[in-house]
């Protein structure tokens, strides 16, 4: 993988001549507590409309730019600022748009590819951060958009809005205050129907709106072979992480946060398959990650099948499709939504009810007017960590093999909620009429982390996979 130096970069990207001009340090504006913060959107085909809105609502906040490689969906956009008599800069080039002085902090909601790449520029241009889940396309890009953060001083905001949720916050609280004794185990949850995405004969032609070069920046730029660009770039590798990464990341990030882990797995194990359709797609519709951390396991369970082959919804497990279940020594905790937490004791009565709601922006804003990293409900370091316990799920499953049920159990029996968990799946998959035997799932490879360094131990194959090859001029820097 080549990564140029810093000063390389600087001179040939388009933030060269302002960055070499003036010192990292004195870009950014000092924000007093009654001052205006002036925000940028930067992709907004999705979640990126929520960021316009949910800053938009706050006092003393104003979004000022917009960025979308698509002219129609930036038209779109801006078109509305301009119904409201709101002024508001228009660009398809993030880097274009980092060169603005008159922007405090950005908000990133680009596809996963691109991730790491603006939230690092936009650390080394001064500006404060809010990115989305998952934080990075790979675990290495995500531990360097922390060492950005910190060089730079930004203030960098993880979107797993959870962590600001009033409900949810004092749910995670009562467990770590013993309210049902010592947890036994995390489970997350992520039952979310997925349909197939179809499959094509020929690469699909790029709309002539949209600058397909800056589209795919860090990943290799091939000729499309799905039908649709937008949103179904979650299903293939190069620029997605499947559910685990899509949805997942929520429930992951609050599993991890039950346990009160501040570092990756020291061993992790998958088994999952995509099922039930033949399609362009290349990430797992079904699957189930083995987290084992000392003090009690983290598993994790995607579903994107629909609970029987004769409906089209999911199923749910103790109450909760896309959620969190707690299992504890006198009792267990589901968090079957975002907004609520529910304590139950071992016979199954609830003893507790957990409910609120959070501003996550209104958080982020709070933190870069203060410039405190601690005001930060989900900092950078903690959308590292969880988006990284899905990428290496994920690297477990891409280095396996396809196995028969009887063999899978047998190398997972030591693990018995691992071998609980895909006695569930595999009863799963039974009703929707796939046949394991002849539709096999893959056995994922068995890794061992050395946690300090976030490194694999003797695995070359699944090292490679926590990074990537990038394509020029768009290279997540080895030294930011």
């Amino acid at each position: 993988m080549s990564t140029p130096t810093r000063r390389q970069f600087l001179k040939t990207s388009v933030l060269g001549a302002s960055a070499l001009a003036f010192p990292a340090p004195s870009w950014a504006r000092v924000i007093g507590a009654n001052d205006e913060v002036r925000m940028a959107v930067v992709g907004f085909n999705g979640q990126g409309k929520g960021h316009i809105e949910g800053f938009r609502k706050l006092p003393g906040v104003r979004v000022v730019a917009l960025c979308d490689v698509d002219k129609t969906i930036l038209e779109k956009e801006a078109a509305k600022f301009r119904e409201r008599s709101e002024s508001v800069e228009t660009y398809t080039d993030v880097r274009k748009l980092l060169e603005n002085p008159n922007i405090d902090a950005i908000s990133i909601a680009t596809p996963n590819h691109w991730h790491a790449l603006i939230s690092i520029w936009a650390c080394q241009a001064g500006k404060d951060v809010y990115v989305e889940k998952p934080v990075s396309h790979n675990v290495w890009e995500g531990r360097q958009i922390v060492a950005a953060a910190r060089k730079y001083k930004r203030i960098v905001q993880t979107g797993t809005q959870s962590r600001s949720n009033k409900g949810m916050r004092e749910a995670i609280q009562f467990l770590h205050d013993g309210g049902l004794g010592k947890i036994n185990l995390a489970r997350g949850l992520c039952y979310k129907r997925r349909k197939s995405i179809g499959k094509v004969q020929s690469p699909t032609p790029i709309p002539s709106s949209i600058d397909y070069d800056l589209w795919c920046g860090p990943a290799p730029k091939t000729e499309l072979m799905r039908s649709k660009l937008h949103y179904d770039w979650h299903w293939v590798w190069p620029t997605g992480n499947g559910d685990l990464g899509n949805q997942g990341i929520h429930q992951m990030d609050l599993a991890r946060w039950a346990l009160r882990v501040d570092h990756l797995a020291p061993r992790t194990w998958s088994v999952g398959g995509r099922l039930g359709y033949e399609d362009d797609g290349t990430t797992p519709n079904s699957q189930v990650i083995y987290h084992d951390y000392p003090g009690a396991p983290l598993i994790f369970e995607v579903r994107g099948l629909p609970e029987t082959a004769a409906v089209d919804k999911v199923g749910k497990y103790r109450g909760a499709d896309v959620g969190l279940v707690i299992d504890c020594a006198n009792g267990y905790m589901v968090m079957p939504s975002y907004a609520s937490g529910l304590a139950y004791d071992n016979k199954g009565a609830l003893i507790k009810k957990f409910e609120g709601s959070g501003d996550h922006h209104a958080n982020f804003i709070k933190a870069v007017r203060s410039r405190k990293t601690s005001d930060l409900n989900a900092d950078i370091l903690e959308g590292h960590l969880s988006s990284a316990l899905c990428h290496t799920g994920n690297i477990s499953y891409r280095l396996g093999a396809k196995t028969s049920p009887g063999l899978i159990l047998e190398q997972i029996k030591g693990m018995p909620e691992f071998a609980e968990a895909f006695g569930r799946l595999m009863e799963h998959i039974a009703v929707n009429g796939i046949n394991m035997h002849t539709d096999q799932l893959t056995l994922g490879e068995p890794l061992e982390m050395n946690t300090k360094a976030e490194r694999f131990k003797g695995n070359v194959k699944a090292n490679d996979l926590l990074s990537r090859d990038y394509r020029a001029p768009f290279v997540v820097p080895s030294k930011v």
